[in-house]
């Protein structure tokens, strides 16, 4: 192996294979780095040839150095951003400083430490060093920063998997060592929207939370909560009001319902890593922040209202035993409504004590839970006759086919049974409810939520068939209530073959009074069982523990949906409290509104009221599932199989159909509430980019409508104006991107074009930020237009490349839009040359083209006091996206000098803007009238006319345009007033075929002038003013040499020669006498739409063009010369 030199190499030598052959060394420790004035800081590295067996994958962010090196002392970093990383020989190589530079540049080996801090703020620099040890030359043959695949580097925060890594840019491997790499704060843009700085502060917070599995966290949770109130208080009502069958069904219904949103839960789930907020971020990450924020509020109030469901049934429980044993306190509503509120208390405090002892909680009550069900099932096959009088005689086939079919009392139905039931299938998201505490969502939330549905399920099942074969559903209570043998055969109830008769509290017009069975005694299961007070236990254990879910899952959905933003005035409940990031005002938000409902104390109230609820979140969840699906964006990719988009979709319909069946009203109230919510939270556009499917599917439909569209051949009544506007910066030209925008908004598209040239060295990088920056001013001044900036060698180049390229398919521009070029005189003619041949290459690419002139001129970018052109909105997003662009760039590095973004950023309007607003100017006359006027299209017009002088038939192009200014509402006062050429001896024959035209393209116009004198000699005054004008750009080959002449138009090919003049004469007095006509009848005009003269390519000279524009549209209201590419745009044919 030899040693580099310190001379450069050889030429024609190969810096590939001598960087390989510099690779491995024999262990010499090499010296530390030195400080360098240069940008560069040159570390040079040795490599043991024997610690091959030390090598790490570039992935291990902990490796200990290899033997061998030494870590560089803080005070010896380089100043530039570069860091060269050599091998030398350790023979004794000449220090780095003595090495040419160019000799050890190799791109591989070039690291920008712009690279290497976090995403948390930059104040960790994890990189990866691949020339410490030999994983690359081993893999690769020779060293390279060019990273290997690694998990950290796709992490959106630093969360508590790991912290995110920035990789290499392309910048840093691609561009040129004397460039320097991405200017921007971030390699790859990977900004942090404030949700995810949030999420990141949240990572960062201390250690130590309490994580669950899919046991303890979903499995135990989800059985608790649905295994709830109905379990051991309603479910036997159930069954005597619906009949076995029917309650089997009820099951089943829910139990379908349930299901198919655990799948679609699961699908979601395993999408991605899940953070905190249940079913708000689910919904939110799949639908959006508009579907997800409605129904994170009324998901969260559900959870609330069911603390208060569950409560009180746990209230009457409690209220029962003491008037069984005559301890009542005043009355039994006044009881359940005092018992509420001490236990909604108690399990407020367990709440907030945290997580920990919340979860021993309901471990406590799984135990006494699955114990009582034990009790009840044991006991229903030890019949005691001592139970008989109470309806229980154990199991019996008569009993249970008594019981099969339905027998609803009073008012209830089938769907009000129903509507009772199903709060009890809704605990299905209780694990879920909590995911931000789940180690492993992904793998919890599916096997636990769709194993804990099909358990309660079953035991569901089971306590319905149980209840209705053993249990009658009338029963007195009283011993005596047995008959004779001898009027056994009038009695026809199943009790009656045990030796009962129950009649005597039924009447015969349908009323009952008895106490007892299945219809009358809400606490039937506890005769059943084996020991009583158990199942009391039971009922204590599923009340409590179902108001315990709901009491922790409503503020944690709320505190994300608080944290998010999306509602403001709500931010106060985002802020979490120790370790596990508790949110206590959330709880006590919860508590206030679960005892609201706690004072309504009547269960089979309650219920109904957040069925709706749930039944819409389920409804939504089930709905994005089959929402991603449609979209079919690449980035649905759930680990979760077993879901069909059709079967959610199903599932969606089948919630909706639920909800109005249970309860039409509410299920009414339910959609306005989510859909005012909706539509606030749309109107509101929160700063949020979830990647969500709606974005997916509208990216989709555009697609498909756009490839569609491109199938269909145009028609003429289809056509719109579609204008490619050359704007430079969006806000540069305010006057022309109002006017074009007034017709072409919801009509047609709008290209803003921005030629930028003089770059030595175009940045791309920059280029496509400022396209960001300036679309998302667009949008926040409601221009519905797209903003599109290209590099080019000069404007007519890059205007070339916007004919060519700009738009997709049929929505492609059709018009090109330019301002007048108001100081032509001014600057070099060839910038004539190269606007004019701009309208030239327009109508070679059979674009229609429209100038617009103000006689106060377009371009108001030169003028930094602006105030008058901005609203105080308009300012502060103006400081927001360009000064807080240069703030990141001042505080990312090390770089003394500033960007060349930065500067090239100051150099443009919207940082001009914001430097107006601290730097304030007085402005003169001509300035503040070019301000005036920059804002002349923004306004409302008041009542006059749009003047459209239609002289020549461009296909009606030139009629289209105005027609569409005057149909929009700030247009809509002006009358259209028609201006055409004729003869004077036929002025009321032209006048009525352009009336019959007009009125057959269906334009409304006010007035029809015929001007007869068009051709009449303009006076000698102007035309003398206009032979002077030309003066200085007449070629005048008749007064030098030919070959001088023609040399000189070579040089300068704008110049008007004698013989082009001569030939035109006719022709430019015409815009003379045309401008003469123009000040005589509409200098009051609001707008004049004109036909725009043209001009032969190749025979009219631009100086001569440009003048004739120029005498044509001078000292006059605004102007529009517009031309058409001559193909038909109205037609009178339905």
């Amino acid at each position: 192996m030899s040693a580099p030199s310190s001379l450069p190499p050889a030429q024609g030598e190969n810096p590939v294979a001598e960087n390989e052959g510099l690779a491995v060394d024999t262990g010499l420790k090499p010296a530390g780095p030195t400080p360098s004035s240069s940008r560069f800081q040159v570390d040079l590295v040795a490599e043991a040839a024997g610690a091959a067996d030390k090598t790490l994958a570039s992935g291990d962010k902990d490796a200990p150095a290899p033997e061998g090196s030494e870590p560089a002392a803080g005070g010896e970093e380089a100043k530039g951003r570069f860091r060269v990383v050599n091998f030398v020989d350790p023979s004794g190589a000449s220090p780095p400083e003595a090495v040419p530079a160019e000799g050890f540049q190799n791109g591989d080996t070039v690291m920008s430490e712009g690279s290497l801090h976090s995403s948390t703020g930059g104040q960790h620099h994890y990189h990866y060093d691949t020339h410490t040890n030999t994983y690359y030359l081993r893999t690769f043959g020779h060293n390279t920063i060019d990273a290997v695949p690694n998990i950290d580097f796709y992490r959106q925060t630093a969360a508590p998997l790991g912290d995110k890594l920035i990789r290499p840019t392309l910048s840093e491997l691609h561009d040129e060592l004397d460039k320097e790499p991405f200017e921007d704060g971030f390699a790859n843009g990977d900004e942090l929207t404030p949700a995810e700085e949030a999420a990141a502060k949240e990572a960062s917070e201390p250690k130590g939370a309490v994580k669950f599995g899919w046991i303890k966290g979903v499995l135990v949770r989800c059985m608790l909560n649905i295994w709830g109130v109905m379990l051991f208080i309603r479910m036997s009502w159930i069954v005597g009001q619906a009949g076995i069958v029917l309650s089997c069904v009820i099951v089943l219904m829910a139990t379908v319902v349930t299901t198919i949103t655990g799948l679609s839960t699961s699908a979601i789930a395993t999408n991605g890593f899940v953070r905190g907020g249940g079913a708000y971020y689910l919904i939110s990450r799949s639908l959006g922040p508009e579907f997800g924020g409605s129904i994170g509020l009324i998901f969260a109030f559900a959870n609330a209202v069911a603390v208060a469901m569950y409560v009180v049934g746990f209230a009457e429980t409690v209220v029962e035993l003491l008037v069984s044993v005559d301890c009542i306190m005043t009355d039994e509503i006044n009881d359940i409504r005092i018992v509420g509120t001490i236990t909604v208390i108690l399990l407020l405090g367990i709440s907030v004590a945290g997580m920990e002892w919340e979860a021993k909680a309901q471990i406590f009550l799984l135990v006494v839970l699955i114990t009582a069900i034990f009790n009840y099932f044991i006991g229903s096959f030890i019949p005691l006759q001592s139970k008989e009088s109470q309806g229980f005689f154990g199991y019996d086939s008569g009993i249970m086919m008594e019981n099969m079919g339905p027998d609803f009392r009073g008012t209830e139905s089938f769907f009000s049974v129903f509507a009772i039931f199903f709060p009890a299938a809704t605990g299905i998201l209780a694990g879920a409810n909590i995911s931000g505490d789940l180690s492993d969502p992904q793998l919890a939330i599916p096997r636990g939520t769709l194993l804990a549905i099909l358990i309660t399920g079953i035991v569901y099942l089971g306590v319905a068939i149980s209840t209705g074969s053993c249990i009658v559903r009338d029963a007195t209570g009283n011993d005596n209530d047995t008959h004779s043998a001898q009027i056994m055969a009038n009695c026809t109830d199943a009790a009656c073959k045990f030796g009962y008769d129950f009649s005597s509290c039924k009447s015969d017009k349908g009323l009952y009074n008895c106490r007892y069975g299945l219809q009358n005694d809400f606490q039937v299961m506890s005769i059943v069982s084996g020991f009583g007070p158990i199942i009391t236990a039971g009922i204590f254990s599923a009340t409590l523990s179902s108001a315990l879910a709901s009491l922790v899952s409503a503020p944690k959905v709320f505190q994300a949906l608080c944290k998010d933003n999306i509602y403001p005035g709500l931010e106060m409940f985002a802020k979490g409290y120790g370790k596990n990031n508790e949110p206590l005002r959330g709880y006590i938000l919860t508590f206030c509104i679960a005892l609201a409902f706690i004072l309504i104390a009547q269960l089979n109230v309650i219920a109904p009221i957040i069925s709706n609820f749930f039944l819409a979140s389920y409804a939504l969840i089930n709905f994005s599932v089959f929402h991603a699906s449609l979209a079919n964006s690449p980035g649905w990719r759930p680990s979760f199989k077993y879901y069909n988009m059709w079967v959610s979709l199903a599932g969606a319909v089948l919630c909706c159909v639920v909800m109005f069946v249970i309860n039409w009203w509410a299920a009414l109230m339910t959609n306005v509430i989510v859909m005012g919510l909706y539509i606030y939270v749309s109107y509101k556009k929160p700063d949020v980019n979830w990647g969500s499917s709606t974005q997916a599917l509208t990216y989709h439909q555009a697609l498909t409508h756009s490839l569609h569209l491109s199938s269909v051949e145009d028609h003429i009544k289809n056509f719109r104006p579609q204008c490619l506007v050359m704007t430079g910066y969006p806000n540069s030209r305010p006057a022309l991107l109002h006017l074009v925008h007034a017709f072409t908004k919801n009509v047609g598209l709008m290209i803003c074009g921005h030629v930028r040239t003089g770059s030595r060295r175009p940045n791309f990088k920059e280029l496509s930020n400022d396209q960001t920056r300036y679309q998302r001013w667009l949008m926040k001044n409601e221009t519905k237009a797209f903003y599109t900036p290209v590099f080019a060698e000069d404007i007519r180049e890059g205007t070339q490349y916007l004919l060519q390229a700009a738009g997709l398919g049929r929505l492609r521009p059709n018009t090109l839009v330019i301002g007048f070029k108001n100081d032509w005189k001014d600057g070099d003619m060839m910038n004539v040359e190269t606007y004019i041949q701009m309208i030239h290459d327009a109508f070679d690419y059979q674009y229609g083209a429209v100038v617009l002139r103000l006689k106060e001129g377009l371009d108001v970018s030169h003028i930094s006091e602006q105030d008058d052109l901005l609203s105080s909105q308009e300012k502060t997003s103006g400081m927001k996206d360009v000064v807080v662009s240069i703030d990141m760039k001042d505080s990312d590095g090390d770089s003394s000098k500033p960007s060349s973004k930065a500067t090239s950023v100051q150099n443009s309007p919207a940082i001009q803007k914001a430097q107006s607003l601290i730097i304030p100017q007085m402005l003169n006359v001509a300035d503040q009238r070019l301000l005036d006027a920059s804002q002349l299209f923004k306004r409302k017009q008041g009542k006059g006319t749009v003047d459209v002088w239609w002289l020549f038939d461009d296909g009606g192009l030139t009629l289209l345009i105005p027609y569409l200014l005057t149909n929009k509402k700030k247009w809509n006062d002006c009358k259209i007033r028609v201006f055409i050429g004729g003869k004077i001896n036929r002025i009321d024959h032209d006048r009525r075929a352009m009336a019959t035209l007009l009125s057959k393209f269906r334009i409304d116009f006010s007035d029809i002038n015929v001007l007869g004198d068009i051709n009449t000699k303009p006076k000698k005054e102007n035309v003398t003013a206009f032979e002077e004008m030309i003066e200085p750009y007449r070629l005048k080959e008749d007064d030098m040499e030919q070959d001088t002449a023609e040399a000189l138009k070579a040089s300068e090919p704008w110049r008007i020669t004698d013989n082009e003049l001569e030939l035109y004469r006719a022709k430019t007095n015409r815009q003379i006498r045309l401008n003469e006509l123009l000040k005589e009848h509409s200098s009051t005009a609001n707008l004049i739409v004109m036909s725009m003269p043209l001009a032969r390519k190749g025979a009219v000279s631009s100086a001569l063009y440009m003048s004739w524009l120029e005498t044509l549209s001078k000292d006059l209201p605004p102007l529009l010369l517009v031309r058409g590419n001559h193909q038909s745009v109205l037609t009178f044919y339905s």
